[in-house]
């Protein structure tokens, strides 16, 4: 077995109200690739970091959309090269709750960092890759 193979994988499933317009969403405004499209079930990739939607499930109560509770208790972390210009580009696309990027001191050094919500409810964190090349994979 190799390395690769034995190494766990952790995924993120996203529960959304609209699992179409949400893939139509981040792929214009995060510039996402489809994995693969199952109608109401959808893979999707972020520069090779895969994540998942879901469409909520009417009666299936433990996993709501966000936007239909009015809130959420996860937080997504994206890094890459240029945050500003993702969050830009989110901001674009019609993200709200937009925190442009700011500058501050981690563990690993200086670490630049924004955010915004995405209209199914979903807060973002996009920063530099400073975090994975302190401490790489």
């Amino acid at each position: 077995m190799s390395n690769a193979a034995a190494r766990p994988a952790l995924s993120v499933m996203l529960i959304v109200s609209d699992a179409a317009a949400a893939v139509s969403w981040y792929t214009i405004a995060l510039g996402v690739s489809q994995l693969w499209d199952l109608g109401g079930v959808a893979g999707l990739h972020l520069d090779g970091a895969p994540f998942f939607l879901h469409e909520a499930v009417p009666g299936k109560d433990q996993e709501p959309s966000p936007t239909d509770v009015g809130l959420t208790t996860t937080r997504i972390e994206v890094f890459v090269d240029a945050p500003d210009d993702l969050i830009e580009r989110a901001a674009q696309a019609g993200a709200t709750d937009v925190e442009p990027v700011t500058e501050h001191d981690a563990p690993w050094g200086l670490h630049r960092q924004g955010g915004f919500t995405d209209p199914f409810g979903h807060r973002w964190s996009v920063g530099d890759r400073t975090p994975l090349e302190r401490f790489p994979r």
